[in-house]
């Protein structure tokens, strides 16, 4: 028997499956699909929210916890597998200052690096971007990671420390036994536990059914373009209206990202790809000489002002959630996984739980 079964196999679950596990806890992992191949593989791992300040404290609080802890969790994830998750400081240029105002004041209270910067200030940090007179918004301490490293190394991190991961294996039922969850099932074998806890990014409430009561999980479709482009031709994370270009190591540029309410459609649509390169190519008109590798979508968990609901379950002893990240799951992801595993362990929790806690319909 577990003592835990974690049932969503993205950066969420694999992150609370790691901190259940470093808790003492005998944990098996459950994946429909392979890990990590939903919302976890398909954002930028830009470690801030775009325009941070619009979000509710409560996502902030989530925030800033995790990009304290980053730095060392990735140097931690790299030493224990030889993975590196590629963790780099690379700061968010905003190119346009028309939320100034509420940018200040909101970096203050958080204790956020962020300056107004020129025109010519914009064009010395970021030689490639197009002339801009308005001037932007800095801020330097904005760090980013490379998704699909940061999963691989959490993958195998899990394995060393003998957590059972189970792919392709879909839940179907959970168990009860007197308002109580005791374990679920799968096509292939039932497992039991003393507490599950569901993972599932946009499926959650799918999953739940009417367990879900009013959460508001619901899919969100983002679909993002890769153009190959030469290292240091794009040296920040970049950021104008809703679009933005995050640069990796190797000169590949990530361009993103539509947000599009079309169910559990993860199909991609010439419309985007053609409204991505255009706001690409506005921001860097180099990049209109550089081929898209890539185009792809994914479907984010989102939810009530962005909220995720994380705790236990108002009506089923043993049930915990932890999903509805929206645009913020990889950088609320730590904070998220730490605070769920507080809850369980019944710890002091890094961050107040009120705000998450899943309520009652």
């Amino acid at each position: 028997m577990n003592d835990f079964i974690v049932v969503g196999g993205g950066l969420s679950g694999m992150q609370v499956a790691r901190e259940l596990s470093a808790g003492g806890g005998r944990v098996t992992l459950l994946e429909r699909g392979e890990l990590g191949r939903e919302a976890s593989w398909a954002g930028g791992g830009i470690l801030s929210p775009l325009h941070p300040w619009r979000n509710d404290d409560a996502v902030t609080a989530l925030v800033r916890w995790s990009q304290h802890y980053f730095p060392r969790f990735a140097a931690e994830l790299a030493e224990e597998t030889g993975i590196d998750p590629e963790w780099l400081k690379s700061g968010l240029l905003i190119a346009e200052q028309t939320e100034a105002q509420s940018a200040m004041p909101w970096a203050q209270r958080w204790d956020v690096a962020i300056e107004k910067v020129s025109g010519d200030r914009l064009k010395e940090l970021e030689p490639g971007l197009a002339p801009n007179e308005g001037g932007g918004l800095w801020l330097a301490e904005v760090a980013q990671v490379r998704n699909p490293r940061l999963l691989k190394a959490l993958a195998r991190s899990l394995a060393l420390r003998g957590v059972v991961i189970r792919e392709h294996a879909e839940v179907v039922e959970f168990l009860e036994q007197d308002e109580r969850v005791i374990g679920v099932r799968t096509p292939n074998e039932t497992l039991h536990a003393d507490a599950v806890v569901v993972t599932a990014g946009a499926w959650t409430a799918a999953l739940l059914g009417s367990m879900a009561d009013n959460w508001q999980i619901a899919p969100v479709r983002g679909q993002m373009l890769l153009f190959r482009a030469e290292p240091g031709q794009v040296r920040h994370i970049l950021e104008q209206g809703e679009h933005y270009l995050v640069p990796r190591r190797d000169g590949r540029v990530l361009a993103g990202s539509t947000m599009e309410y079309v169910g559990f459609d993860k199909s991609t649509t010439r419309q985007a790809h053609d409204e991505l390169h255009a706001a690409a190519v506005a921001l860097v008109p180099a990049l209109a000489q550089c081929p898209v590798e890539h185009h792809w979508a994914g479907l984010r968990p989102g939810s009530a002002q962005g909220i995720p609901v994380i705790g236990g379950h108002p009506r089923r002893r043993g049930l915990y959630v932890n999903a509805g990240h929206f645009r913020n799951g990889v950088v609320t992801g730590p904070a998220s996984a730490r605070l769920l595993a507080d809850i369980v362990f019944d710890r002091k929790p890094c961050v107040d739980p009120a705000p998450y806690r899943p309520r009652a319909a």
